[in-house]
């Protein structure tokens, strides 16, 4: 199995700064995306801690593992890594008083051959396209998630009231990281998502399956979810990680020419209903 990599990040349409941070690691098979809160500029500051401190334990681990490590070997470094990262930025926001209250969500998925170690805090997201059905992996932390699962509220009812942005774990919050960790198994073409709540809270899930099922090149499909968020309001920071699953060799120069030949008109066409919505 191949894994493709595209990531992007935008600081939206009313933020002053950028507090998320969004990376991949080909080498390793990794990607990585992190939303920051904290005062000023310290998001920006747990976020990045987050991203290098765990990027570069499993670059370590992978190092010495090698190629043929097991998924259980991965989730457990992986592990390791994220409670690495929650204790520096534990630390930091206690003994330096301008990153005093800092924390981030965080989202890491690690590709072993044909299976995804997923890990998350918080309520950045990773999701799955299979065969045209987009599917949520993760389950957000955060307060209206907890009312859903309590019966309190239904999905429908939590879209339209307040309290979105109230999340019930982040790295840094805790002196030890409350993440979930869990093993999927990957098919051919699958096509993962990882993401902030600056796209989510203003691109419905409707808009990403279509956007993801577009015929087109994986950093085209992220500057569209980017647009899609601002074309939508982009209250918030937006990041964007894509991961595309194939078999076998790199795509040949005619495929490539027939997948280009398709962008321009997939991305008007979906730039149109944009416009006219």
């Amino acid at each position: 199995m191949r894994y493709e990599f595209a990531a992007r990040t935008d600081r939206g349409r009313l933020r002053p700064n950028n507090e998320d941070a969004a990376a991949f690691d080909r080498a390793t098979q990794l990607g990585l995306l992190a939303d920051g809160m904290g005062g000023y500029n310290a998001g920006e500051v747990a976020s990045a801690m987050a991203i290098t401190t765990v990027r570069a334990d499993i670059a370590q681990w992978h190092a010495q593992a090698g190629p043929l490590a097991s998924a259980e070997a991965a989730r457990a470094a992986l592990q390791a890594s994220i409670s690495h990262a929650n204790q520096r930025i534990w630390h930091a926001a206690r003994t330096q008083p301008a990153c005093a209250g800092m924390g981030t969500t965080f989202v890491a998925a690690l590709f072993v051959r044909r299976q995804l170690v997923l890990a998350h805090i918080g309520d950045s997201r990773c999701y799955r396209l299979r065969a045209g059905t987009l599917q949520q992996l993760t389950r957000d932390h955060s307060w209206l998630q907890e009312q859903i699962d309590a019966g309190l509220l239904t999905p429908a009812q939590a879209a339209t009231v307040g309290m979105r942005n109230l999340i019930t774990r982040a790295l840094g919050s805790e002196p030890h990281a409350a993440a979930d960790i869990n093993e999927f198994t990957v098919a051919e073409h699958d096509l993962y998502l990882l993401c902030s709540d600056g796209l989510t809270d203003m691109v419905a899930d409707a808009e990403l399956a279509e956007i993801l099922r577009a015929p087109m090149p994986l950093t085209e499909k992220a500057a569209l979810l980017i647009d899609s968020a601002n074309a939508h309001g982009g209250r918030d920071n937006i990041s964007v990680l894509l991961v595309q699953a194939k078999v076998g060799a790199r795509i040949g120069a005619k495929v490539a020419g027939a997948v280009r030949a398709k962008v321009g008109a997939a991305k008007r066409g979906i730039l149109t209903r944009w416009r006219s919505a």
